[in-house]
C-alpha cells in the first residue's frame, strides 16, 4: 500500500496541477513557509497534504496598494463632512456673537469686552445728544433728530349738566357786557392809481385801518363779504335766497362745513338732543357742489326741504379761497354775518359730531361761567412758539408765510407762553379750535371780525393768531373786558366725538390775497 501511495503522488506531481502551477507562482517562499510548517520526520505524503492545506486562490500582488487607499479615501470623506459643518456653525455664531447683548460676551474677556465698551460708550453719546436736540427745540430751534413719542390718549371728562333744558331759562344778569354798535363794510369803491383792482371777500384793507379796528367802540370795519363796485362780479360765498331767509330767522345756531369733499357727513345723535332742540335750533351744513355730488353718491340726499338728519343743507357758489382750509373759516368766524338775527351759535369743525345737546351746551360753557366766547385748550401745546415749529415739521402750511406772520407778530409785541406767572392771561396760547361756543355780543363779534382779518391777511391756519388777536384787543382796550372761557380740552371731547378727516392734510401755496396800500408794507 505505501509504495503504490509513493508511486501515485509523484505522477500528479510531474504532471504540474493547477495548484501546483500557482503555488509555483508565489515563488520559493510559499514553499518554504510549507515547508517550515511541516513536522520533522514527516513522511512525504503528509508534507504534500500540508501544501495542499495552503489557501487554494490569494490575490495578487498588484492588488494590495489600491485597495487599501480606496478604504482610507472613504473613511476621509465621512470624517471631513461633519467637521466642515462644525466650522460653519462656529462661524455664524461668531459672526452674530458681534452684537453686545449675547451673553458671549459676558463669559469671554479682552477683545470682546473692549467691543461691549465701546458699545455702551456710542449709546450714552447717543442718549446725550437726544437731551441736547430737546433742548435746542425748547430755545426755539428745530432738532437735528426726532424719535417717536408713545401715542398718547385723550379721553374726555365728566360734565355736570342741568337735568333739563325744559325748565332752562338765561340768568338776568349775563347780558353786562360791553356795549358798543357794529357796522360792516358791504361794498368797496375802486381805489385811486391802482389799475389791478379787484374785488375781495376781505376787503382792501391797509395796516392803519388795521389796527384801528382793534378798538372796541362804535364803528363800521372790514368783516367779509365786501362787494366791489357796480359791474364787477361777486367776491363770493353766494348763498339762495331761500336760505338766506331761513338763515335770518335763526336765534340759535349750529353750524359747520365741508368743501371740497374733504370729509363725511356726521349726524348729531338724536338721542342726545332734546325736542325743544330741535324744534328751537337751527342746524346748518355748508357744502359746496363738489361735496354735495359726492355725498349723495354715498347715500346722503337732501330730502324736499333740504334736509339731510336735523342738519339743513345750504349750497355755497363761487367760494372766495381756493384754499379750501381759508374758505371754511368764513362759516367759522363769521356767524354774526350769516345769522343776523342769532343770539347764540355753536361751531363744529366736520371732524367732530355733536352727542350734546345744545341748550345744556351754552348754559355750561357760557351761562355758567358768565363767559361770552368759550373755546378750548389744545390738547397738547399751550405756546405758539411750538405750534409754530409743529406746523412747519407737518408742512401744514408754506414755511416762508408762516415766518413772515410770526415775526409780525413778535414786532408788535407776541412773547413766549409763561405758565409760572402768578395772574396768567390765558390758560394757554393754542387753542384747540374745532368746536366753539359764542354768545353774540358786540365784543365777542369784533373778536370774531378780527380773528377772521387776521386769517384773511396771513396764514389759515387759525392756530396762530388767535392769542395775537386776544391780547392785541385786551391791550388796546383797558377797562373794557372780553370775557373769554378757555376750557379743558377733555371738555370738548365730552360733548363732541371727535373722527379723522377724509382725505389727507397737504400743505396749502402762500397767500395770494395780501393787499395792502401804497404806504404800508409787511415786514420782512
Amino acid at each position: 500500500m505505501t509504495r503504490n501511495l509513493d508511486a501515485v503522488v509523484p505522477q500528479k506531481i510531474g504532471a504540474k496541477t493547477p495548484k501546483q502551477q500557482q503555488t509555483k507562482k508565489w515563488g520559493k517562499k510559499a514553499g518554504e513557509i510549507s515547508g517550515a510548517h511541516a513536522l520533522p520526520g514527516a513522511r512525504p505524503s503528509m508534507r504534500l497534504m500540508a501544501e495542499r492545506r495552503l489557501p487554494i486562490s490569494a490575490p495578487p500582488a498588484a492588488a494590495v496598494p489600491r485597495r487599501y487607499p480606496r478604504r482610507s479615501r472613504g473613511r476621509c470623506r465621512l470624517l471631513l463632512l461633519p467637521a466642515f459643518s462644525v466650522a460653519l456653525l462656529c462661524l455664524a455664531y461668531l459672526s452674530f456673537s458681534s452684537h453686545s447683548s449675547l451673553p458671549f460676551h459676558a463669559v469671554h474677556p479682552g477683545l470682546v469686552a473692549d467691543n461691549v465698551r465701546k458699545e455702551i460708550d456710542k449709546r450714552h453719546t447717543l442718549n446725550a445728544t437726544m437731551k441736547t436736540n430737546t433742548s435746542m427745540t425748547k430755545n426755539g430751534s428745530e432738532p437735528f433728530t426726532r424719535r417717536k413719542k408713545p401715542r398718547k390718549r385723550y379721553a374726555p371728562c365728566e360734565i355736570e349738566f342741568v337735568p333739563s333744558v325744559d325748565n332752562l331759562v338765561e340768568p338776568a344778569d349775563y347780558n353786562n357786557f360791553t356795549q358798543f354798535s357794529l357796522n360792516y363794510i358791504l361794498k368797496e369803491q375802486k381805489l385811486v392809481g391802482n389799475a389791478l383792482f379787484g374785488p375781495l371777500f376781505g376787503g382792501h384793507q391797509s395796516l392803519q385801518e388795521r389796527d384801528e379796528t382793534y378798538y372796541a367802540e362804535n364803528q363800521t370795519l372790514h368783516c367779509g363779504f365786501v362787494e366791489g363796485p357796480e359791474g364787477h362780479p361777486s367776491s363770493g360765498f353766494d348763498l339762495d335766497e331761500t336760505d338766506k331767509a331761513y338763515m335770518a330767522t335763526c336765534r340759535i345756531v349750529v353750524s359747520s362745513c365741508i368743501f371740497g369733499g374733504s370729509d363725511y357727513l356726521r349726524r348729531p345723535t338724536k338721542s342726545k338732543i332734546g325736542s325743544y332742540s330741535k324744534k328751537n335750533v337751527c342746524f346748518i351744513m355748508f357744502l359746496d357742489e363738489l361735496t354735495l355730488a359726492t355725498l349723495s353718491s354715498e347715500g346722503h340726499v337732501p330730502d324736499e326741504n333740504g334736509f339731510i338728519g336735523l342738519w339743513r343743507i345750504v349750497i355755497v357758489k363761487n367760494l372766495p379761497y381756493k384754499d379750501m382750509r381759508r374758505a371754511g373759516k368764513v362759516p367759522k368766524f363769521l356767524a354774526q354775518r350769516l345769522f343776523p338775527s342769532a343770539l347764540y351759535s355753536i361751531w363744529l369743525d366736520s371732524k367732530l359730531r355733536l352727542h350734546a345737546d345744545p341748550m345744556l351746551i351754552i348754559e355750561y360753557f357760557l351761562w355758567r361761567k358768565k363767559a361770552e366766547y368759550a373755546i378750548s385748550m389744545h390738547y397738547d401745546r399751550t405756546c405758539v412758539w411750538e405750534e409754530v415749529l409743529q406746523n412747519k415739521r407737518l408742512n401744514k402750511y408754506n414755511h416762508t408765510a408762516i415766518d413772515e406772520q410770526f415775526y409780525f407778530y413778535q414786532s408788535d409785541g407776541l412773547v413766549k407762553f409763561n405758565d409760572s406767572a402768578q395772574e396768567s392771561v390765558l390758560p394757554s396760547y393754542v387753542p384747540e379750535g374745532s368746536f366753539i361756543v359764542r354768545a353774540h355780543t358786540p365784543m365777542s363779534n369784533l373778536f370774531s371780525c378780527l380773528w377772521f382779518n387776521e386769517v384773511n391777511r396771513f396764514t389759515s391756519r387759525d392756530q396762530l393768531s388767535f392769542t395775537y388777536t386776544y391780547l392785541k384787543l385786551r391791550r388796546m382796550n383797558t377797562g373794557k373786558l372780553f370775557h373769554l372761557n378757555m376750557f379743558k380740552d377733555c371738555e370738548r371731547r365730552a360733548v363732541a366725538k371727535l373722527f379723522h378727516h377724509r382725505t389727507n392734510e397737504t400743505t396749502d401755496p402762500p397767500p395770494t390775497n395780501l393787499r395792502l396800500d401804497n404806504t404800508s408794507s409787511m415786514p420782512g
